[in-house]
């Protein structure tokens, strides 16, 4: 299994930027996926996480509403669409994807950094 993150960055205040984790090694459509991200001296949290059939999904409460994943079976990639982004946002961001019904941990991709700051 191979996750490769993407689309990190520097991001101001209040702008929006879209993670791309680009998936292989495992039937896409079959495992559910999920985003988790950590910052320097926290713990790993959990931020967003959709199932296999794309119907049920997870967002923690510090994402809610400003953050949106989505995930597309032709390219074997998830997305986290991220709005209205603030200084606590910034965090090293993975993507995670294993064989459970939702927010799975079994493979974690290398992650992509993400930096809210004017």
């Amino acid at each position: 299994v191979q996750l490769q993150a993407s689309g990190g960055g520097l991001v101001q205040p209040g702008g929006s930027l879209t993670l791309s984790c680009a998936a292989s090694g495992f039937t896409f459509n079959r495992w559910a996926l999920g985003w988790f991200r950590q910052a320097p001296g926290r713990e790993r949290e959990t931020i967003a996480c959709m199932s296999s059939n794309e119907v049920n999904t997870y967002y923690a409460a510090s994402v809610k509403g400003r953050f949106t994943i989505s995930r597309d079976s032709a390219k074997n990639t998830v997305y986290l669409r991220m709005n209205s982004l603030k200084p606590e946002d910034t965090a090293h961001y993975y993507c995670a994807t294993g064989p459970v019904i939702l927010c799975p941990s079994d493979y974690l991709g290398q992650g992509t950094q993400v930096t809210v700051s004017s």
